[in-house]
């Protein structure tokens, strides 16, 4: 595809026609005018456009959605008609012009069996079944949320389930859901509704399992007591390079909400809350795997599952 200078007439269309393509997983503008796409796994560059088309096209996807971008709100997070996310910066905060990032929405449901060999799904299946608390750990844009999704299409249909999402992304195939979305403050006076209330409030509405799209704050400790008060077989999403890496997160997020408790403390209530994490990792070739598995009993005995081999590890 030729990287030609797109004009005014044509920007919307444009952008509007890399939407419809379904291979295309991101569409992206980078200093106002630079356009990116995510095709197949692999980044390219497409075309230009002009930047006050990029504002334009902001202003006009969030226009349904009333949200609105301006100088008092320069960072905007927001979830499409269809499902796709939208995270946009302007200028002061974007220095060389307004950028935009899409995440799409995928109409293909994801399967366990397209992120790990039949061994290791079978071990992920048994934790679902026998109501284990996981956590699903990765980088950005390495699968976390996808693979969430499948997992939770092995819940049982007589069970009441209950969503948290920043932004909603989770697609669940499942009778009883309750979803839950939180929301930013805005400048027309909309107080903000944060993860950490929203989390409080599944926990008043009969949930069997609270699935918390992703853990980075104070709402960390409200998950943990949850998992650990009989809300068994609930799951949840971390930013971290690897299983252990999410284990120490998890626990200085803890730490960073709960000042007065001793690091033993800390170990000990994640220990006791958290039964499995499950670390994905996105390829260069664009492909998504389950890279391990770390299994935590009270002894602090884990388990790696690499390759779909089991192995035995040292406590940490």
């Amino acid at each position: 595809m030729n990287r030609a200078v797109l004009s005014r007439t044509q920007a919307h269309s444009r952008l509007d026609e890399f939407f419809r393509d379904q291979d295309i997983r991101e569409v992206m503008v980078n200093a106002g005018s630079q356009v990116w796409i995510e095709r197949n796994g692999e980044l390219s560059q497409v075309g230009t456009i002009h930047p006050d088309d990029t504002r334009a096209f902001i202003e006009r996807t969030l226009l349904p959605l009333g949200r609105r971008i301006d100088i008092t709100s320069p960072v905007v997070d927001a979830r499409l008609s269809d499902g796709s996310r939208l995270c946009a910066v302007i200028p002061p905060i974007a220095i060389d012009g307004p950028c935009v990032a899409i995440r799409r929405f995928s109409a293909k449901q994801i399967q366990l069996e397209d992120f790990a060999s039949p061994r290791v799904v079978e071990l992920l299946q048994q934790l679902i079944y026998d109501r284990r608390n996981i956590l699903v750990s990765g980088a950005a844009s390495a699968g976390k949320t996808t693979l969430l999704n499948a997992l939770c299409d092995y819940l049982q249909p007589n069970e009441r389930i209950v969503t948290i999402e920043d932004i909603a992304e989770l697609r669940l195939n499942h009778p009883h859901v309750l979803r839950l979305e939180a929301r930013p403050a805005s400048p027309d006076g909309n107080q903000e509704i944060s993860t950490r209330s929203l989390v409080r409030t599944a926990l008043r509405l009969r949930p069997d399992r609270l699935i918390i799209g992703e853990v980075r704050g104070a709402e960390t400790l409200d998950m943990l007591a949850a998992m650990n008060t009989g809300h068994n077989g609930s799951m949840s999403t971390i930013h971290a390079n690897s299983a252990h890496d999410a284990l120490r997160r998890i626990e200085s997020l803890v730490l960073q909400h709960a000042a007065n408790w001793s690091r033993e403390v800390v170990q000990d209530h994640v220990a006791s809350s958290i039964n499995a994490i499950v670390h994905v990792s996105r390829h260069i070739n664009g492909s998504r795997s389950v890279e391990e598995i770390l299994l935590l009993d009270q002894n602090q005995i884990f388990n790696a599952v690499q390759d779909g081999q089991v192995t035995s590890e040292a406590a940490l």
